[in-house]
């Protein structure tokens, strides 16, 4: 589908500028079908169309069968674009206002049957059976007061793809070693260039109060890891196209990772404790 660029816009009827700007404000710039636009005049210019320009081609373009969730849906822009590759998707926001615009866009489009919209929050999918295909996971990583438990949350519903945006620190660097073990008094390795950490956000930034974290791109390649991603693609900055890595050496892989993301969930978690500590009980017998 060709997109007409936000500077190129032509100016909808007065009545029909009215029903845009009475759901507002919008922050996706949504291309309607009669060629209005939601917001031709964004800051960021014609957002998020650059960004799904850098990320479409990493993507099959037939979705048909596929299942796909996109967090942080906003209006919807990105679970339009997967419908119409054929996916039936399931966007998530806390946001109200960004739901009702969702909900009239996907009427605008015609899309009402391949996507639904969900007022919920991102620790919620520790509650849901549900998991996907393909899950959009971008804007939303460094509003988390608790990044890595949504992250190996998000990590648990991923059955064949994920694409991770996040704000970040400057630079690209990471160190060799940071797998490795260490003396506990070896800690100057931590402040050297390219080693995985994150800067905190104690108030607000650009004028959000939920702008928690800032980690630099070795963070984000290493909780990946961790999370049990494999990156497979780098289509821009500050975004990695993923897929679940069997061989990875993912925390939430062990038992001991499972009870505590069971524990910090509201999950049943206190047979699967009483099991391991039987299971050690035998092992130091047997020695």
């Amino acid at each position: 589908m060709t997109r007409l660029l936000a500077t190129d816009v032509s100016a909808p009827t007065d009545q029909r500028a009215k029903e845009i700007a009475a759901l507002g404000p919008w922050f996706h710039n949504l291309h309607l079908p009669d060629g209005a636009q939601t917001a031709p005049h964004h800051a960021l210019g014609d957002f998020p169309a650059f960004k799904w320009a850098e990320i479409a081609p990493h993507l099959p373009e037939d979705l048909t069968g596929w299942t796909a969730l996109d967090i942080g849906c906003n209006s919807g822009f990105y679970a339009f674009e997967l419908a119409r590759r054929g996916a039936r998707v399931t966007g998530i926001d806390m946001e109200p206002l960004f739901l009702r615009q969702a909900r009239w866009a996907a009427r605008e489009f015609g899309l009402e049957h391949m996507v639904e919209f969900r007022q919920q929050q991102i620790y919620d999918l520790a509650h849901q059976a549900e998991s996907y295909d393909l899950v959009i996971f971008m804007g939303v990583f460094y509003h988390l007061r608790y990044p890595q438990l949504g992250l190996d949350l998000v990590a648990e519903k991923v059955k064949r793809m994920m694409i991770f945006q996040t704000l970040t620190m400057p630079g690209t660097e990471v160190a060799d070693g940071t797998d490795q073990d260490r003396d506990i008094m070896d800690r100057e390795v931590f402040t050297s260039p390219g080693w995985p950490k994150m800067a905190f956000i104690e108030h607000e930034f650009s004028g959000d109060i939920t702008n928690w974290w800032a980690p630099n791109h070795a963070a984000c390649e290493a909780m990946l890891r961790s999370a049990g991603m494999r990156i497979v693609h780098r289509p821009g900055h500050e975004m990695y196209v993923c897929v679940p890595d069997g061989d990875a050496r993912s925390w939430l892989r062990t038992d001991r990772g499972q009870v505590e993301l069971r524990s910090a969930t509201g999950r049943p978690w206190t047979e699967l404790a009483a099991r391991l500590a039987a299971q050690s009980a035998e092992r130091d017998e047997a020695r």
